[in-house]
């Protein structure tokens, strides 16, 4: 796994010139808009507003309570998808860079996770926007959100390299993959809470992305994760990365001439 490793580390080595693209590419998208990047913020507001007061109803919870966690839950959700529905076609899209530059593979998913990372930091907005309206209670268990991102971003990376290694290969997995997300969205609690659910609880917790949303959203509402929601995250991303790692070895000399 040496090849691996050395295209990983020398990856993490242009972390600054990562984040100049990954800025650069989100300004891009909105040069010539009277909002800018801000667009993002109104778009996430919509869609929490819309949805909180529609589910509050269906659901018969308060507001005060199905708003905040649905904010947590949809960003967190808009920030995942948006990695992973980009992930198969990742290196596709970087096809001349690949080619007529010498630079780490890695460098592609880490910057497609840190343009996805940059909107999620300006959605946060709307999140403070809801808490000031339904303020919640805040303690040292809040902090625990933070290596609960961290375990989520290792995850997601591993995600996004072996989906987009696939992705060069077998140019229909981009389909396949977009066309299951929206279904996936109904299996993860975004809306609602894993416990909340009226479906087998089984089935919930067989998506890897209801512990994404558990490791960030339940210590930000003063309420720890599950032993076990850490536990099973650890074994993905050691499982995850033990395999892509491996596949990244064997085919990634080949990427060039798949895209």
């Amino acid at each position: 796994m040496n090849f691996a490793f050395n295209d990983l580390l020398k990856s993490l080595r242009h972390l600054p010139l990562i984040g100049h693209l990954a800025y650069s590419d989100t300004k891009a998208r909105y040069k010539r808009s009277m909002l800018g990047p801000l667009w993002l913020t109104l778009g996430a507001a919509i869609g929490v507003v819309g949805l909180g007061l529609i589910w509050s109803q269906l659901l018969g919870q308060e507001r005060s309570q199905l708003i905040p966690s649905l904010t947590v839950g949809l960003l967190l959700w808009q920030f995942i998808s948006g990695c992973v529905t980009e992930s198969a076609s990742v290196f596709v899209r970087q096809a001349q860079i690949i080619r007529n530059l010498q630079l780490p593979y890695f460098i592609h998913p880490i910057q497609l996770m840190a343009r996805q990372f940059i909107t999620l930091m300006h959605n946060l907005i709307v999140l403070v926007l809801v808490l000031l309206v339904f303020p919640q209670p805040v303690g040292w268990v809040t902090l625990l959100c933070l290596p609960g991102l961290a375990l989520v971003l290792i995850n997601l990376l591993w995600m996004l390299v072996l989906l987009g290694l696939i992705g060069a290969r077998f140019r229909d997995v981009e389909q396949i993959v977009q066309s299951l997300m929206p279904i996936i969205f109904f299996l993860t609690p975004v809306i609602y809470k894993a416990g909340h659910a009226g479906v087998n609880q089984a089935i919930i917790w067989l998506n890897p992305f209801t512990y994404f949303i558990t490791l960030v959203r339940e210590p930000i509402f003063g309420a720890a994760p599950g032993a076990f929601v850490y536990l099973v995250a650890g074994a993905m991303a050691l499982l995850g990365w033990s395999v892509t790692l491996l596949l990244f070895n064997r085919r990634a000399p080949r990427l060039a001439f798949w895209i």
